[in-house]
């Protein structure tokens, strides 16, 4: 009876199975991963953004207080918009260019608000009003807590409120609010073609992580909810960095981020996979068995575990042992430690074999490297038997 060694239906899915399951799996994490990048991000002061940074909690509570409040994208919506009862609020105004900047100040809003403007933005926008430093380098300091001390009614209000961010310098007809070391970081103007400027060195103290400390809530109503409406514009920050420079970006800058933590993931799986398979065989040990089996099915049974684990080599290793048994045992050579001496063993083959004996194509069959592939393993078997045939029969 033959035993067949191609792998059949059954053995190809017990052995890939583990393999199918771990690449369906990387396959739902791909997929929930994916799912979950949908979700919407918004930048830093959006007014649509519920995270720590975004700021709908301050626009919630404007509406709450009467206060419409709308949103634009349009730079020049801002400056076409007749001038009525409104608040214009301008998060990074340095972020419009010049025909823009002109547009808004020439609009003369009832209130214009201005967070962290720069040298350029102050010149356009405002009256009396400069920034602390060099132009190219404005002073920023981090936000913190820090007393109105001015005569703004919405700072008396609020009283110590967070302020930090530029730092500027105010000139006379002008209110300076909240100072860090010496300089205002809030300062109310008058705005080239009228209305009022208010400028803000941060806008940290609005979003929602922070509105509800010090008297931040106070002075964010009292700054934006001073009018009936309030035009909040949406600053492209991805254009504007797109045109900052010229640079070219190099190959890793230019893979999206979700595939860095795909190749993450399959870097650790390649590892986990390496690990499994590089794993060492203990030594074998012997067992008693349980019941009497026929020596054949024993035989099979081992057969199909070297096959399984793929043990070429301890497969030949067996084969050529037991055969090297059996022809010292013919032979009449001696056995010491359960081997005969290879040359002893070679030698008493050459003289039972005569002509038909080759010194190293025996030496080669007896003691050769382990097979390559599984053909090469059955032809190493068959000549064992041929040559154990050879000598008990000569």
């Amino acid at each position: 009876m033959s035993t067949s060694i191609s792998p059949d239906a059954r053995r190809l899915w017990h052995r890939t199975r583990w393999f199918l399951a771990g690449g369906a799996v990387l396959l739902l994490a791909g997929l929930l991963s994916a799912g979950l990048n949908n979700a919407p991000s918004y930048p830093a002061l959006d007014p649509r953004s519920p995270d720590a940074d975004g700021t709908r909690a301050v626009t919630q509570l404007l509406r709450d207080h009467g206060v419409t409040v709308d949103t634009t994208a349009d730079p020049d919506a801002l400056g076409s918009a007749p001038a009525g009862d409104d608040t214009v609020l301008v998060p990074v105004p340095d972020l419009l260019d010049d025909d823009q900047l002109s547009a808004l100040a020439r609009a003369g809003h009832r209130r214009l608000v201005l967070l962290s403007p720069g040298p350029d933005a102050l010149d356009r926008l405002t009256t009396g009003v400069q920034t602390f430093g060099p132009d190219d380098t404005p002073v920023s300091v981090a936000s913190a807590s820090a007393p109105g001390d001015c005569t703004l009614a919405e700072a008396q209000l609020a009283g110590s409120a967070e302020a930090g961010g530029r730092l500027y310098q105010a000139e006379s007809g002008a209110t300076a609010c909240y100072p860090r070391y010496g300089h205002p970081t809030l300062v109310r103007t008058a705005g080239p073609a009228g209305g009022e400027v208010i400028v803000v060195g941060s806008g940290r103290f609005l979003t929602n992580q922070r509105l509800a400390k010090d008297g931040n809530a106070s002075l964010a109503l009292g700054l934006l909810g001073a009018e009936p409406h309030l035009t909040w514009f949406l600053p492209d920050y991805q254009a504007a960095a797109a045109g900052g420079g010229d640079q070219q970006k190099g190959f890793a800058e230019l893979i999206p981020a979700g595939w860095s933590w795909a190749f993450l993931q399959l870097a650790i799986a390649a590892l986990l996979a390496v690990a499994w398979r590089a794993r060492r065989l203990g030594p074998v040990v012997p067992e008693n068995l349980p019941v009497v089996v026929r020596a054949s099915e024993t035989t099979e049974g081992r057969a199909r575990l070297y096959h399984r684990g793929r043990a070429r080599g301890r497969a030949a290793d067996a084969l050529r042992r037991a055969t090297r048994q059996r022809l010292a045992a013919a032979l009449a050579v001696p056995v010491r430690h359960g081997e005969p001496a290879p040359d002893a063993l070679l030698a008493a083959l050459a003289a039972r074999l005569g002509d038909r004996h080759t010194p190293d194509g025996t030496a080669g069959l007896l003691y050769g490297p382990p097979p390559t592939d599984d053909a090469a393993l059955l032809r190493l078997a068959d000549d064992l038997d041929a040559l154990e045939r050879q000598v008990r029969q000569p």
